[in-house]
């Protein structure tokens, strides 16, 4: 069970505002997308054996913005509600979520590093397990603060099962070896 661990969670003020809450993950998400030459990540892509049901690439910008926003969203509300609450146990939920949502952020925002920058599709099959378990949990820790978070978080869960299937199955189709793909780039 995680706690509310403030060096470990972002400042407050990100949660407390909502114009921040939910830009810092879209923004951040978009730089981090963008740091990674997008063409060269589209070319690696293309170059992968894929598993059955992959989308097309560009799908992968639109969902990813819209989850940004609204985790970003759900940030706000949960931290707001209940923050604000009497409930000391509620209190106490949402600082706990708060320090869960910046880890999963954190391990988030690894993941496309990990597998088109530097390659390494095992240590980022690990990331994404980790980070689904993170989301699971935060999922019912904020969900317990305010039902409408909870619920808000499900498309996110939805769509790291999905991309932990996608990873994993690329990886293996791939031989966990990403290499004679940036040859063919």
């Amino acid at each position: 069970m995680t706690t509310y661990i403030s060096s470990l969670t972002l400042p407050s003020f990100v949660f407390d505002t909502p114009a921040v809450s939910v830009l810092l993950p879209v923004i951040a998400g978009a730089a981090i997308g963008y740091s990674i030459s997008p063409s060269k990540t589209q070319k690696t892509y293309l170059a992968l054996k894929q598993p059955p049901l992959n989308p097309p690439g560009w799908v992968f910008g639109p969902v990813w913005t819209s989850l940004y926003a609204t985790m970003g969203y759900v940030a706000h509300r949960a931290w707001t509600i209940g923050t604000t609450s009497v409930n000391p146990n509620t209190v106490s939920l949402a600082k706990q979520g708060a320090t869960l949502y910046t880890i999963q952020l954190g391990l988030n925002f690894i993941w496309t590093p990990l597998f088109f920058g530097l390659n390494r599709p095992k240590a980022a099959s690990v990331d994404i397990l980790a980070l689904g378990g993170t989301v699971s949990y935060l999922t019912y820790v904020w969900g317990q603060v305010d039902e409408t978070s909870g619920w808000l978080l499900a498309p996110y869960l939805g769509w790291l099962g999905f991309a932990t299937y996608l990873c994993i199955s690329t990886g293996y189709l791939n031989n966990w070896d990403f290499t004679s793909a940036k040859k063919r780039d």
